[in-house]
């Protein structure tokens, strides 16, 4: 077990919290060159214990992340681990930050806000447009469906309609030269008789 924790990558340093908002925050930090980091995990937790979350993530480059869903005028502590090719680093030191108010607005000196929140917006805007037409299109097909189910319940009954018009039509016609035949076959078996009477 030893021998495992010197391939394992050393813990992230220069970890700070940036962008700071109501709901939202950033936190980056820095990796020791030379040194191969496939990923990260963050350890997020309200200083009051009533929330913990922890976001890993692989196969990334990143050195940043962003926080979302938080409280605001909240206390909250994170560390930061390095993932490696053999396991991940011990976690970095613990950092303090607290949310704003609603009503608290940003510095202006803070260059890079309106870049991440216009990302973000942007990225819910698109999944909000990707499922309005997805749903549009789940509509137009369930349209579609049924107007083909009532089209050919419409040809079904037509042709069922049509059938028994068929059917009644030949029945009559096959029933009115029955009665003559059945009349001229009497005629013939009682001409026979009247001859054999004359005899």
């Amino acid at each position: 077990l030893s021998l495992a924790h010197p391939d394992r990558p050393p813990s992230p340093v220069n970890v700070t919290v940036t962008q700071l908002k109501a709901n939202s925050a950033t936190v980056s930090w820095d990796v020791p060159e030379g040194d191969v980091v496939i990923g990260y995990a963050i350890l997020q937790q309200r200083q009051d214990g009533q929330m913990q979350r922890f976001i890993r993530e692989v196969n990334t480059t990143n050195r940043a992340c962003v926080l979302w869903d938080l409280a605001e005028d909240a206390d909250y502590i994170i560390q930061v681990q390095s993932i490696g090719l053999y396991g991940e680093s011990q976690a970095s030191k613990r950092v303090h930050f607290r949310t704003l108010k609603e009503t608290d607005r940003l510095p202006s000196n803070s260059s890079n806000q309106g870049d991440i929140t216009m990302e973000g917006l942007d990225k819910g805007r698109q999944l909000q447009t990707g499922e309005i037409i997805i749903i549009v299109a789940v509509l137009l097909m369930w349209a579609a469906v049924i107007a083909l189910f009532c089209r050919q319940y419409d040809i079904i009954k037509d042709n069922d309609s049509n059938n028994n018009k068929e059917k009644t039509k030949p029945s009559s016609e096959h029933s009115t030269p029955e009665r003559p035949s059945g009349g001229l076959l009497r005629s013939k078996k009682t001409s026979p008789s009247v001859n054999i009477i004359e005899v």
